[in-house]
């Protein structure tokens, strides 16, 4: 199990070495896994497991950058959700994760992999930024609409009605 770790998560390998490897492994594994006594049936599994992966198993050699472990893409976003609760003193994840994390989290770890320069900064598009926040500020406003039909509906409505009859009285 450790040779599996040590070739998946070697770094500056390439995809067919990896493939090559780990396959001779767990061939040489199953070719010996009557030898392992009371763990054979763990290898059994492990074997079963890993031919039921492989097909995805590699992915994190093709794309430039990825984490070879699941361990380091947890470590990527518990930073995050350290941080978020040191600034925010929860320790539960904020709500606006959820629905505004899509730009915290990306904003997060762009920064962890490259700090931001005042050059970065100037060129960013400002009618994309302007867009983001109008979305954010929809959204947030439909939140408050659906608490407030929850809370009470019948008022809710009563004001949307009136709403409504107003323009068409006469002046």
């Amino acid at each position: 199990m450790h040779q599996a770790a040590h070739i998946l998560g070697r770094e500056g390998v390439d995809k067919q070495t990896a493939q090559k490897r780990l396959g001779g492994l767990l061939g040489a594994m199953a070719r010996h896994q009557d030898k392992a006594g009371g763990l054979a049936p763990a290898v059994g599994h492990f074997l079963k497991v890993s031919r039921s992966y492989w097909p995805g198993l590699f992915a994190c050699y093709e794309v430039e950058g990825l984490p070879r472990t699941n361990n380091a893409l947890e470590q990527l976003f518990g930073s995050y959700r350290h941080h978020e609760r040191r600034v925010s003193g929860r320790k539960v994840a904020s709500p606006a994760l959820v629905l505004r994390g899509s730009a915290r989290i990306i904003a997060a770890v762009a920064t962890r992999q490259r700090p931001q320069r005042v050059k970065d900064l100037i060129s960013a598009d400002p009618e994309a930024w302007t867009e983001l926040r109008a979305e954010l500020a929809e959204r947030r406003q439909r939140r408050v609409e659906r608490r407030r039909f929850r809370r009470d509906p019948e008022g809710y409505l009563r004001q949307l009605e009136d709403k409504l009859i107003q323009p068409c009285l006469p002046a």
